[in-house]
Formats: C-alpha cells, structure tokens, sequence
C-alpha cells in the first residue's frame, strides 16, 4: 500500500512542479496595468481562474494527502520483518577488571639453571 501512494506522490510531485513552471506569473501584465488599457489590473479581480490554475489546486491537494497518508503510514509501522525468524545474538556482560592487588614483598631472585648450585652436605648415618 504505501508503495503505491509513494509512486503516485512522486508522480503528483512531478507533475506539480511542470504544471506551476508552465504557468505565467501574475506580475507579467505590470506595465500594461499602468496606462496600458490592459483588462487586467495589478491588484483588482483577475477573472475567472483557468485550467492550469484549477489543476494546479487539484495536484496540491492530492499532494497534500499523500504527503499526510505517508506520514500515517511511517509513524504506524507494523514490525514485520525478514529477520523475525532469527533470534538476538546473546550479549554477554564484560568481566570489570579486577582492582590493583597490593604490592606483593619482593622474592629473592631463583638462580639460573645455567649457575651451578651448591652441594649439600652429606648427612651422616
């Protein structure tokens, strides 16, 4: 559904911009409303509205719906989704760092094993 409004809003849109862009503006008779004998006058009754203005109004309200029905449809999103299927990776907590342990006394060094070491004494019988 809302596919279709969106094909038709963009449709509209397109058509709104060609349909005003094709249209004369209304101060193209300005230097005819000053002595120019011109029917049309800057500020008076500018006559009865022609095709392009009546279908200028019919595409901005039609435009204007399809603006608000979209923005309907965007706030009212079901939760339908390709991934409904597939469940949530388990996120495991981090293990916080242990604090510092207090300084440990210092060990005397071990020899090498490369140093000879001392004999022991033989121990009588």
């Amino acid at each position: 559904m809302s596919t279709f409004i969106i094909v038709i809003h963009v449709v509209v849109c397109i058509a709104l911009i060609m349909i005003i862009l094709l249209q004369t503006g209304k101060g193209a008779n300005m230097g005819a409303a000053f002595g120019g004998g011109a029917s049309q006058t800057l500020f008076g009754s500018s006559g009865s509205s022609t095709f392009l203005g009546k279908l200028t109004t019919a595409a901005a309200v039609i435009f204007m719906l399809t603006s608000l029905s979209l923005a309907y449809f965007s706030g009212h999103r079901t939760d339908n989704s390709i991934m409904m299927e597939k469940k949530a990776p388990i996120e495991q907590q981090a293990v916080p760092a242990e604090p510092d342990a207090p300084a440990e006394p210092e060990k005397t060094p071990q020899p090498s094993p490369e140093t000879p070491q001392p004999s022991n004494p033989a121990q009588g019988k």
